[in-house]
Order: structure tokens, then C-alpha cells, then sequence
């Protein structure tokens, strides 16, 4: 009998954790796939920096029909929350707090139920494993969520428990590295970390090292290993920052801090290998100022990528060759505001949303679908220092 009992427990066990990928999504991050019968409105959460008249996480509301962008309300006290995620089944948030402590353990995660009305309760904090935590990301199973922290070179995963909260890092890798840039590049900044869409194979760009490094992802054991090869190179003084894999899982980009470029790569899924197969330039021709690019998204229909660029204050256009994935400019959009750190596409591609981290605003512009141009709406909200968008559908 306590044979059948102890099988009988593991049975329960498995199925906790196998629930939420046979389920049908009640939160939908933008890295989801779009749903058939999208909603009428969109939750719109909003990471903030806290150095000023921010306080933490903001909820605000998309109008799918108009464009329009409901005023942002307060929905979790916390600092600094510069990057989220949400959990691609269950409503449940996670957000970085961007810190910086002694020995390089100031920064932390945070995870958070998310309510029938859209409001945020903490579960629990965990240490990032790092100093200074700049991007979130949870897997495909929704079982781990890995975050790169910018001050200290590393990236962490750490385990979901079965009711969201987050348990201690079952692996922490520091990145060993520097490039060429003497004020940015003296040693390793991991900057951001995704998984591939089999789940099989992590990848960290690296702003301090010039590379995206590469790691076999063990969704049971929450492990993270070197691939083999165990990173990809980018051009000296490059800057990796963050990346994006397209619809056909072939494909992936990486945008380019320090040089304001975009890098396109063959991606062999089988294996983890990342080629570069083109480099181009985010800014317009005879652009001389001051730039550096920070966030980059692939429209869902993959056919067009954006790029933004702070310092130029835009949004880089590109049109995907549908053949060879290689990129072609076809123009820049004013994001209505200063510093655009980050930018979302709600997740079926009809809006962009621009947040401006240095003039206070969060900025909506309407895609059009047959050349990718952005169309501004004239609808904009004001938010302090707006850092990040995630976009959620609102639970039933």
C-alpha cells in the first residue's frame, strides 16, 4: 500500500507542473503566440525605474478598437522594476529588481499573482544571483525564470514553485569577458537571456563581452550548461544587448548598444549554433549625434522588425526578406519622446507602445500591415521614467 500511495504522489506531482502547458493561456506575454478570438482589451503593465516620482509596477489598459491608452495605476510597490514577464498560463508576474549591492548580491526578483481586476499581489523575493538584474524571462514550460544581471556578468534560473512563488537559483553562471570598449566593455554585462521556442537552448547576449553566449537549457533539473560551441561572436565594440528569434524559429537578431546595429543569424535549432550571416545600421544616413539602441521585436507575421534608438529617440524599421531573413531599412519613427529603453507589440501586432524613460511618457502608434510603417495615434500617457511593457489578457 505505501508503494501505491508513493506512486500516486508522484503521479500529482507531475501533473501539478504539467498542467499549465496543456491549459489555454489566462495571461499572455507578448513572446506568446496571439490567440484566435483576441480581446477587446489588453492589460498593459509597465516596469519603472523608482529613482524619482515612479513607485514600482503600473497597470494601464489598450483599447484594441481605438488605439486608446487607459491612465496608469499603481499595481505593486517595488524598486525598480526595469524588466517583467509573465507567465505564458498562469496569472502570475515576475519582475526584476534592478540593484546593485556589495559582493554582487543586490539585485532580486520578485513574484507576483495578478488578480481578476489586473492588481499585483507579491508572493515572494528571491536574489537574482547577481547585482544589478536587467531582464526576466520564464521558459516554455513555465517551470524556471531565468534573469541576467547586468552588474555582476552572470545569469541565474530559478524554479517556479507550484503556486508561482520562486524558489533559490538551481544554477548561477558568471561570464568571463571584456572587449574593446574602455568606458563600457572592462568586463562581463550580461544583458539579457531568452530560451528558443523547443526550449532546449538559452542564449545571453553579453555587452562587455561582444558575445551571445549559448547554453543547453535542462527544463527538469533547471540547469544551464555551455553548448557546445558555447557562444556566438559579434564585431568588436558590437555591444550586445537584447535578442529576438523570428516566427519561423530559423531566424534570430540581436541589436547592438554601443555601435547602434542590428545582427541577423542563421539559427540551427538542432544544435544551438548562432551564424551572422548580415550586420546593418539602426540610425538614418548623416545621423551624427550621441545613440545607443536598447530594445528590438519581430512583428508576429514576420515580415518586419523594429529597433529602438536612444539619442535619435526612435524606432528603426526593417523589412524581413522572407527568403533569407536578411534585413532592408525602410525608415524611422520619432517615438514622441526622449529615451526609448524599451518598446512592446501587443501580441497580434496591430500597436506599438514606446516607453520614453527620460521624457515620462509611454507612446501608441498604430502598425501599418502592409509596409510595417508606424502610424502615430496621438494617444500617450504620462508615467515616470517607463522602462518596460508587457502586455496580458485580462482573466475571465
Amino acid at each position: 500500500m505505501s508503494a501505491l500511495w508513493k506512486t500516486l504522489f508522484c503521479c500529482v506531482a507531475a501533473l501539478s507542473w504539467l498542467l499549465p502547458t496543456l491549459l489555454p493561456p489566462v495571461c499572455q506575454s507578448q513572446a506568446a503566440q496571439p490567440q484566435a478570438q483576441p480581446p477587446a482589451k489588453y492589460w498593459v503593465y509597465l516596469g519603472t525605474y523608482t529613482r524619482g516620482a515612479s513607485k514600482g509596477i503600473y497597470r494601464s489598459e489598450l483599447d484594441m478598437a481605438t488605439g486608446k491608452l487607459a491612465e496608469p495605476v499603481l499595481v505593486a510597490e517595488t524598486s525598480n522594476p526595469s524588466f517583467l514577464d509573465i507567465h505564458p498560463a498562469r496569472p502570475w508576474l515576475y519582475a526584476v529588481g534592478e540593484l546593485y549591492g556589495a559582493g554582487g548580491k543586490g539585485g532580486a526578483v520578485s513574484a507576483f499573482t495578478i488578480d481578476r481586476t489586473g492588481n499585483l499581489k507579491l508572493l515572494n523575493q528571491q536574489s537574482s544571483g547577481g547585482a544589478g538584474p536587467c531582464h526576466v524571462s520564464v521558459d516554455r514550460t513555465g517551470r524556471y525564470v531565468l534573469v541576467a544581471n547586468y552588474g555582476s556578468g552572470s545569469v541565474a534560473c530559478l524554479p517556479i514553485k507550484p503556486d508561482g512563488s520562486l524558489g533559490e537559483a538551481t544554477s548561477v553562471i558568471r561570464h568571463v569577458g571584456s572587449s574593446v570598449n574602455p568606458k563600457r566593455q572592462q568586463g562581463p554585462h550580461a544583458h539579457s537571456i531568452y530560451v528558443d521556442g523547443a526550449n532546449r537552448f538559452a542564449f545571453a547576449p553579453d555587452l562587455g563581452c561582444d558575445k551571445v553566449f549559448i547554453y543547453r537549457f535542462d527544463a527538469q533539473e533547471g540547469k544551464l550548461t555551455a553548448n557546445d560551441p558555447p557562444h556566438a561572436e559579434l564585431h568588436p565594440g558590437a555591444g550586445p544587448r537584447h535578442f529576438a528569434f523570428h516566427p519561423n524559429g530559423r531566424l534570430a537578431y540581436v541589436v547592438n548598444e554601443l555601435d547602434s546595429t542590428v545582427t541577423v543569424f542563421a539559427y540551427n535549432a538542432e544544435r544551438g549554433i548562432l551564424k551572422a550571416i548580415q550586420t546593418i545600421g539602426t540610425l538614418p544616413e548623416g545621423f551624427s549625434g550621441d545613440n545607443t539602441t536598447a530594445d528590438i521585436h519581430v512583428h508576429p507575421s514576420g515580415d518586419f522588425l523594429y529597433a529602438s534608438n536612444r539619442g535619435h529617440d526612435s524606432i528603426a524599421i526593417f523589412a524581413i526578406d522572407p527568403e533569407s531573413g536578411k534585413l532592408s531599412r525602410t525608415g524611422h519613427q520619432s517615438t514622441g519622446g526622449r529615451t526609448p529603453r524599451n518598446f512592446g507589440l501587443d501580441p497580434i501586432g496591430v500597436y506599438l507602445l514606446a516607453a520614453n524613460q527620460d521624457s515620462h511618457n509611454v507612446v501608441v502608434f498604430r502598425i501599418d500591415r502592409s509596409n510595417g510603417a508606424l502610424r502615430p495615434t496621438g494617444v500617450e500617457i504620462k508615467l515616470g521614467a517607463p522602462v518596460c511593457v508587457k502586455f496580458c489578457r485580462p482573466l475571465q
